[in-house]
């Protein structure tokens, strides 16, 4: 246990400092457009009441108001989301081939180490899970902070209604994405994130074991792995059956536990029996 711990405090300090600034991008550029967004609307509902000679009453009920919903669809928003979602996906492949095209080919030490492989497979897939978790809690963190700046910035005149941190990340899909707003959509959301993860692993073990046939393998597990899961979906559009909501999801969850399963199995065994030093 103490190894495996070592390997993610590892692979997560190798990763660090591009992780330090993919949250600081996030807290920067989400706050600046707090307060850039805010100000552009205020100065533009300043230049048509004084162009159109209104008052904040009969602008408000011209043009209406201003939400943070606004706010949070704007790119200064979401950019940072999506920046960090595509930099840990990225991530995904060069955890695996950093090691071995790295100047060092570090690979070779690491499985050499006197410990087992399915640890160093593990380790790498808990330190990018931490990572996600670690973005989720800053964005958490700050979203109340956000709304708060934003509440003081806008006059209540202005604004269409005081939304609460369930309302916000409810009414805007990226922010219903990255905070689910039931423990349910959690489990969907973030097992099928381990999923297509340890499925990608799984792809890249094959590369590794099979060179350019490993691709073709690779790309065809995927293929049915990708299938397996959504079975049910292909069964419910071809209307052979129907599935009530609960039970969509709860076969949803079992299919995503066994392809799961079945990709961290057989990932390890080729990590442990086909990837040589």
């Amino acid at each position: 246990m103490m190894r495996y711990l070592k390997l993610v405090n590892f692979e997560i300090n190798r990763f660090s400092k591009i992780y330090i600034s993919l949250l600081l991008i996030t807290l920067v550029s989400q706050f600046v457009g707090v307060i850039i967004g805010t100000k552009s609307f205020l100065n533009r509902a300043l230049d048509i009441m004084s162009e159109e000679k209104i008052s904040e009453a009969a602008y408000f009920t011209n043009y209406g108001g201003i939400d943070f919903t606004q706010i949070a669809n704007s790119l200064w928003f979401q950019g940072p989301i999506a920046l960090s979602a595509v930099a840990l996906v990225f991530y995904i492949f060069l955890i695996w081939y950093r090691d071995w095209f790295g100047k060092s080919t570090f690979i070779y030490r690491l499985l050499m180490l006197p410990t087992s492989r399915l640890s160093i497979y593990l380790s790498k897939a808990t330190a990018i899970f931490l990572m996600v978790l670690g973005l989720i809690a800053l964005q958490i963190i700050i979203l109340p902070m956000e709304n708060a700046l934003f509440n003081s910035y806008v006059p209540e005149s202005f604004l269409n209604i005081e939304m609460s941190i369930y309302s916000i990340a409810k009414f805007n899909s990226v922010l219903n994405l990255v905070i689910p707003s039931t423990f349910t959509q959690f489990l969907l959301n973030y097992g099928i994130g381990l999923m297509v993860m340890s499925i990608l692993f799984t792809a890249i073990m094959f590369e590794r074991s099979f060179r350019i046939k490993g691709i073709i393998l690779g790309l065809v597990y995927t293929g049915i792995a990708a299938a397996l899961f959504l079975t049910p979906v292909f069964v419910m559009a071809s209307d052979v059956f129907y599935f009530y909501p609960g039970e969509l999801v709860g076969i949803l969850i079992a299919l995503g536990i066994i392809v799961t399963g079945l990709s961290i199995w057989l990932g390890s065994w080729l990590l442990k029996n086909r990837v040589t030093v």
